[in-house]
């Protein structure tokens, strides 16, 4: 795969850390995340990763990650800004400068932080939903006319945080082709979100968003781009924005109306869909429209008996798709869980199918230890010394033969 023989470090943390570990593992790369001894993890992003649990309080247990991150091609640091520096851990430590000679020049450190390191929230807690409030698109977003509804975490930990990281780190392991230097790759999921929603915010006073949220074509003000209830209380998509889809979708909406005499004193015409005037009786000529069917019904008139078949596209471009459950999903892309993406003709990723569960906190200490080099002697002394954790420790003192 792409990142074959490149090794990577990461400090356990939360959803954006882990994705930007887990798309370098789909790809080859070999990842290590370094967790605290007894700790509890439901982190489900660990495919293809191993763990070890230091304790990095004790001298032993640091030096031990500062050995694991001198051989590394990349760390993932997804603490707040200064935790590792305080640690003796930071860049400074493995890059080398016009001061002293690094650990590890070739080290790709990646920073992924939830504000600006350079702001006033820098330290702050902080999730998501607090990123995208901050970054300016939060208030963008489709919603009640009262407030804008966020997309569950996706925004900030997936797409502005982890996704770009992962996208940093590879930047930065191109140009070390070309240097031989590593760097370090700054993300915080405040500028993340802003850069993922470019088109948005630089199209804010344009014709697209001339209006207040709620009013305009693609923030849920348009009745051809939304989502409509049908009679089983499942959904159907809309999104015929050009009008040669819209052509497509009023037509065949237009005729089992008629067929079912549910059309009424109003129906749409083709010329409808951008006079605004007419939007809300298009909204809720659509909106009666489709409870009167279930949603499996209305696929049928946009696409055929095809819902759930992964066959070819028998469907029409009105732009008229079924919202499926997770299960259906899954059926549909003969996969119970996403596979990565995107996929390469020669080197494509892997979906490490067997190791898609959760990764127990130091399952792979004494492989990890060995590999450093560690004799078992020197792991008893790592143990002794309390650096796999409390547990490992009292584990062995009750392991000693009795005199």
């Amino acid at each position: 795969m792409s990142l074959n023989g490149i090794k990577v470090v990461e400090f356990a943390g939360l959803a954006p850390g882990p994705f930007a570990g887990l798309v370098l593992a789909h790809n080859g790369a070999s990842v290590i995340r370094i967790d605290r001894p007894s700790s509890t993890t439901r982190d489900l992003l660990c495919a293809g990763k191993r763990s070890i649990a230091l304790d990095m309080k004790t001298a032993s247990g640091l030096r031990v990650a500062k050995d694991l991150i001198a051989k590394a091609d990349v760390l993932i640091d997804p603490f707040r800004p200064g935790v590792l520096e305080k640690l003796g851990l930071g860049p400074e430590v493995f890059h080398t400068s016009d001061k002293q000679e690094g650990l590890n020049d070739k080290l790709v450190y990646a920073r992924l932080a939830g504000f600006p390191r350079n702001s006033k929230h820098s330290t702050m807690a902080g999730h998501d939903i607090n990123y995208i409030a901050l970054s300016g698109i939060l208030s963008m977003l489709p919603g009640t006319m009262d407030k804008p509804t966020f997309p569950l975490n996706l925004i900030a930990d997936f797409a502005g945080g982890g996704l770009l990281c992962a996208n940093g780190i590879l930047l930065a392991i191109i140009e070390r082709g070309r240097s031989g230097r590593g760097q370090v790759v700054n993300v915080d999921m405040v500028s993340g979100s802003r850069y993922i929603s470019s088109f948005p915010l630089l199209s804010v006073g344009s014709d697209a968003w001339a209006g207040p949220r709620g009013t305009n074509v693609l923030d849920g003000g348009a009745p051809f781009y939304d989502v409509y209830t049908c009679s089983d209380g499942k959904w159907m998509s809309i999104g015929c924005l050009e009008p040669q889809f819209f052509a497509q979708f009023v037509d065949k909406f237009n005729e089992v109306m008629k067929s079912s005499g549910n059309q009424g004193s109003w129906s749409p015409l083709r010329s409808t869909q951008y006079r605004k005037e007419d939007w809300p009786k298009l909204r809720k000529y659509l909106e009666d429209g489709f409870r009167t069917q279930p949603r499996d019904f209305w696929t049928e008139v946009f696409h055929g008996k095809v819902l759930l078949i992964n066959l070819p596209s028998l469907g029409t471009d009105a732009c008229a798709v079924p919202v499926l459950s997770p299960t259906e999903a899954a059926q549909l892309h003969g996969s119970p869980y996403p596979v990565p993406h995107p996929e390469l003709s020669r080197t494509s990723p892997s979906p490490l199918q067997d190791e898609i569960k959760i990764l127990d906190p130091g399952k792979h200490s004494v492989d990890i230890l060995r590999e450093l080099g560690l004799s078992e002697e020197d792991m008893r002394q790592l143990v002794a010394e309390g650096a796999l954790g409390k547990e490992a420790q009292e584990l062995a003192e009750r392991s000693k033969p009795k005199l």
